[in-house]
């Protein structure tokens, strides 16, 4: 696990993850600015740059849109789904919660290797 992120460095980490399963590609620099409400495009590289460092984002040098978030930064939500749906008692419950999981992103099969 890396050390702890900022409170920025996380919501920058939750856009590019929302984004890329969204569209299937990274956000520039501008898109993040804009969706964490930073004021500078430098600002957004200085922070990409920190969670490199701390290896929860890769990206290929040179190359436009290609951040990718390295580690799951939530594995305690999947723990807690994986408890949910051991202590449900109805197959509702479950594929309620299983489809809950889906809108965070998070990966079903890990849900269930959890179990």
């Amino acid at each position: 696990m890396p050390e702890k992120l900022t409170k920025k460095q996380k919501q920058i980490v939750d856009f590019i993850s929302t984004f890329l399963r969204e569209n299937s590609y990274s956000p520039s620099y501008r898109e993040i600015m804009i969706g964490v409400g930073l004021s500078s495009v430098s600002a957004v590289a200085e922070h990409i740059e920190n969670l490199v460092a701390k290896g929860v984002l890769r990206k290929i040098p040179g190359a436009a849109r290609s951040l990718e978030v390295t580690i799951d930064i939530y594995p305690e939500t999947v723990t807690l789904f994986a408890k949910a749906i051991n202590s449900s008692e109805s197959e509702e419950d479950i594929q309620t919660l299983l489809r809950a999981a889906a809108i965070l992103g998070l990966d079903p099969d890990s849900i269930q290797r959890q179990s």
